[in-house]
């Protein structure tokens, strides 16, 4: 199968790179561990290897994988599992695990598929599984495979509490948390308490207490706090409404980076600190940081907030000036500012000119501007497309929206249709829904 590797090197000008056999495998492993960062000029000199009768070692093998996986390419990964098997490398557990690494982000079936052959498993090989499983959101499978695991280490923890968290499971990944705390074994790192500061944040209010826990912790300790953890405690007293504790947190940060400035100018943002916002924003501009795309998404709400149209517009245009590529979010902001000041002409054009497809947010924002400034013609122009786009299933607060569009509009037919609609996809809870005719509630049994 390795005679198929060829067809996927890209043509180079460059001379061959030539080791002479006589200095063994070690000279060559070194070669293309050196190669590191040039996937196929590594795949070159491991089939310069093969062409060569070269014996292969498990670090030649180890560095043509860890190479490779920056392609992220499925079927190349696969060519050289076909000829490590025949090499007998595949029940090596380093290279099983290296392999693993590659398959859980290119495919997860053929990653469960080589976990559930490997005759020896470590604690990295499980790990990486778990990893794999809260990628795909997969978190009941994630916690029975860490709870079948023979040996867990601190990022075994580490693992299915971000996995919680990052599925949106915050209360669950906090008591995994509180469990491994009060077990006693393992000490945390600044690794599981950024997971954790990024579950307080999510949680608002409710999160503080852990979130200041945490930090009471790495004080008492004496940890010396890198940029990054500094960042994640600022984002968690900002989103927890504390955001004179982000400040005091953010000025004794012996350096500042994009996630701390963005961190502070998001928690301003979403707690109505309009002006500090953007004062903010000029202050890390004056510093030399450069802003990143979620930087710009605080500051556009701050915008939205406040009503400044023409600030809007220019922070907008200056996503392109960073060179960055607005993204559906920035749209978004836009749509919304726009639809406050009952600009719904340019908000509707905002829409049109996006690459993306307008998603809930988007639409809901240009509706509500529709209803607020009794535009109820303008909203039913887009309103089939709207139908079209977004499923009721899943969506009943919207559908509710464009109910009540229909019935202040007086469309009696779209409004009988649209509770008829609701009724079918959630029966009981739609019950509430009037006629708008009479006052008089509608009542489930659709009679």
């Amino acid at each position: 199968m390795l005679v198929h590797l060829s067809r996927h090197l890209r043509p180079t000008t460059r001379k061959p790179v030539v080791c002479d056999i006589a200095k063994g495998f070690n000279t060559w492993a070194l070669a293309i561990r050196n190669a590191a960062s040039f996937p196929y000029k590594a795949l070159r000199l491991y089939a310069q290897m093969h062409r060569q009768s070269v014996p292969f070692d498990s670090f030649s093998v180890l560095f043509t994988l860890k190479s490779c996986a920056r392609l992220q390419n499925l079927r190349i990964t696969s060519h050289l599992h076909s000829h490590l098997i025949k090499l007998g490398f595949s029940a090596h557990v380093h290279v099983a695990t290296c392999l693993l690494n590659v398959y859980v982000v290119l495919s997860f079936d053929d990653a469960s598929l080589l976990f559930d052959e490997m005759p020896e498993r470590n604690t990295v090989t499980w790990n990486t599984m778990i990893s794999g499983c809260s990628r795909l959101g997969d978190v009941n499978k994630a916690r029975a495979l860490f709870e079948e695991m023979p040996l867990k280490d601190l990022t075994s923890w580490s693992a299915i509490v971000t996995a919680y968290i990052n599925n949106g499971f915050l209360d669950q990944g906090l008591l995994l948390f509180r469990e491994m705390m009060m077990d006693g074994r393992l000490k945390p790192d600044q690794v599981i308490l950024g997971s954790v500061l990024t579950g307080c944040a999510r949680m608002g209010s409710r999160g503080l207490l852990v979130g200041k826990s945490v930090h009471g912790f790495v004080v008492k300790n004496g940890w010396k706090v890198n940029v990054k953890f500094g960042s994640f405690l600022v984002d968690m007293y900002a989103k927890c409404g504390f955001f004179k504790s982000a400040c005091w947190v953010f000025e004794l940060m012996p350096e500042r980076g994009v996630l701390s400035w963005t961190a502070l100018i998001c928690g301003a943002a979403q707690h109505g600190f309009t002006q500090e916002t953007l004062t903010l924003f000029n202050m890390m501009q004056e510093t030399g940081v450069r802003p990143n795309e979620v930087t710009f998404t605080g500051v556009l709400n701050a915008c939205a907030q406040m009503g400044l149209v023409e600030e809007g517009r220019k922070y907008f245009n200056m996503i392109k000036e960073h060179g960055l590529e607005p993204r559906i979010q920035h749209f978004g902001c836009m749509v919304d500012l726009f639809g406050r000041a009952g600009l719904l002409d340019e908000a509707y054009e905002v829409i049109k000119s996006m690459k993306f497809k307008p998603n809930i947010i988007v639409w809901g924002s240009f509706l509500l501007a529709c209803k607020e400034y009794k535009q109820y013609d303008m909203a039913e122009s887009v309103m089939e497309q709207v139908l079209r786009e977004i499923e009721p299933k899943n969506n009943r607060g919207f559908y509710t929206q464009i109910w009540e569009l229909y019935r202040l509009n007086g469309k009696w037919d779209d409004v009988e249709w649209l509770r008829k609609l609701l009724l079918k996809q959630h029966g009981e809870k739609t019950c509430g829904l009037s006629d708008g005719m009479d006052g008089i509630h509608v009542s489930s049994d659709n009679s």
